[in-house]
């Protein structure tokens, strides 16, 4: 009888037998355990303005260092990095185009992270949900020296890994990318694990959450903005971006979103009661700006100026809270 064994990392749970690689293309059955290819090999890094996750409620004009590994567990055909998240695992056999990187160790990320001026630690752009092994090593790392750890996800945990990766994350952007039926066929993925997610950690204290969603005109309409905007508003969700798409990987050829429809779609997510909806890729005056919800304040005039961000900041908020009304702000800002 040929063992097995499971991987629980994300809603997939594949189970796999000796030698067999995961969806995600990185996570193997090798030698009798479950392992990780890859760990460690930072295939890229630098340093964000934290508003370009999009984290617009968590220390907003600071910046990030950010790092990826490869992977993910969908297959998007909108990806925006899908080089190095998807287009076939460097490690599957019979791949012999990708140079391999040399493993870094937590240690050395979090002295790159310190030599880089920031305290923000950021898993992004690829799907750190496969590679959270080594994340949470890292993670353990960046708290020990009393920094931050932001987590940019498509939110498909299993229950038993959203509930490990938890108390080592301190904000998290999960892309709600549409209904069921969006997922399924431009993805390869389904909805509700990604609710789930959502749900408990909206419900978790002290954790940062914000939601994107990248519109595509043509296929996201006013009925999907609106049945997902009171999905989220039902799970807590206090922060929504909405995204302008732009073509690119398998959908080259797409219509990129217009300005009118992205408005349109804003002020549908307006109605459904979360605080604070923003616009993203877009131009659009005035949906980058954080007001109070008690008395309208323009709390922070723009998100797409980093500098002028934490002036505002500064100048508007004291202790969380607006300094006009005394409303408590969600977030973190000082």
């Amino acid at each position: 009888m040929k063992t097995t064994l499971q991987c629980d990392f994300c809603w997939r749970l594949c189970t796999l037998e000796e030698g067999a690689l995961g969806v995600c293309g990185i996570r193997k059955h090798q030698d009798g355990e479950m392992r990780t290819l890859g760990y460690g090999e930072i295939v890229a890094s630098g340093v964000d303005p934290i508003e370009k996750k999009p984290l617009y409620h968590f220390f907003p004009g600071s910046q990030t260092f950010s790092i990826a590994l490869f992977g993910c567990n969908y297959t998007c055909s909108f990806c925006q990095n899908y080089h190095i998240s998807q287009i076939g695992s460097p490690y599957w056999p019979g791949r012999k185009d990708h140079q391999r990187q040399f493993p870094v160790t937590a240690e050395s990320v979090v002295d790159k992270m310190n030599r880089t001026g920031t305290n923000i630690l950021s898993y992004t752009y690829s799907e750190p949900v496969v590679w959270q092994d080594y994340m949470l090593a890292v993670a353990e790392q960046v708290h020990d020296h009393h920094g931050f750890n932001c987590m940019i996800t498509n939110g498909s945990f299993s229950k038993s890994s959203l509930q490990r990766v938890l108390p080592a994350i301190d904000a998290f952007n999960i892309d709600v990318k549409g209904n069921d039926a969006f997922y399924r066929s431009h993805c390869n993925g389904v909805l509700k694990p990604v609710l789930d997610a959502v749900e408990t950690i909206a419900a978790t204290p002290n954790k940062i959450l914000e939601i994107t969603t990248l519109l595509i005109e043509g296929i996201h309409t006013a009925a999907t903005v609106k049945t997902l905007a009171h999905q989220l508003a039902d799970r807590g969700v206090q922060v929504w971006h909405l995204s302008r798409f732009y073509p690119h990987y398998h959908m080259a050829d797409a219509q990129q979103t217009s300005e009118p429809f992205l408005k349109q779609m804003l002020e549908i997510a307006q109605d459904s009661g979360i605080p604070y909806i923003y616009a993203g890729n877009s131009r659009l005056e005035g949906w980058d700006t954080t007001r109070c919800p008690s008395c309208r304040l323009s709390i922070i005039t723009t998100h797409n100026n980093p500098i002028k961000a934490r002036k505002d900041v500064q100048m508007n908020i004291k202790d969380n809270r607006c300094k006009k009304c005394g409303f408590e702000l969600y977030g973190r800002f000082s």
